[in-house]
């Protein structure tokens, strides 16, 4: 059975990935103006229970479950639609500080193409999954 290439690699990126995550939300998310509030509640509301989602579905595929792979889409798909529209008002209304924008945006860039990857149909069909 032919396995998909970069499945380990990107299933031990994601899991350190999004262990680091939780600390660095908080700090983001606490570090205060502007868009303190904001901050605040997208933290609490989608980046921390996107990166907990996340760090459960790459326990999933570490043991080669079915259910990892729909785990890392949910969790990628929630990250997506939290970097995506953050990093946009961001950039938009805070003029001054551009680097925590662009870097919301890479981000967005990188959840994008790992979703793709992880949607591949080579992942629900044939292989060890």
């Amino acid at each position: 059975m032919k396995e998909a290439n970069g499945y380990w690699t990107l299933t031990w990126i994601g899991l350190l990935a999004n262990v680091a995550a939780l600390p660095i939300i908080g700090l983001v998310a606490f570090a205060g103006p502007p868009l303190q509030t904001a901050n605040i509640s997208l933290a609490i509301s989608l980046a921390w229970p996107a990166a907990v989602v996340g760090i459960v579905a790459s326990a999933g595929l570490l043991s080669e479950r079915k259910w990892g792979v729909i785990l890392a889409i949910v969790a990628l798909s929630m990250a997506l639609s939290a970097s995506l529209p953050y990093g946009i008002v961001r950039l938009v209304l805070v003029q001054q500080e551009k680097s925590l924008s662009g870097l919301s945006l890479f981000m967005a860039t990188l959840n994008l193409l790992a979703l793709i990857y992880w949607c591949r149909p080579i992942h629900r069909r044939g292989g060890r999954l």
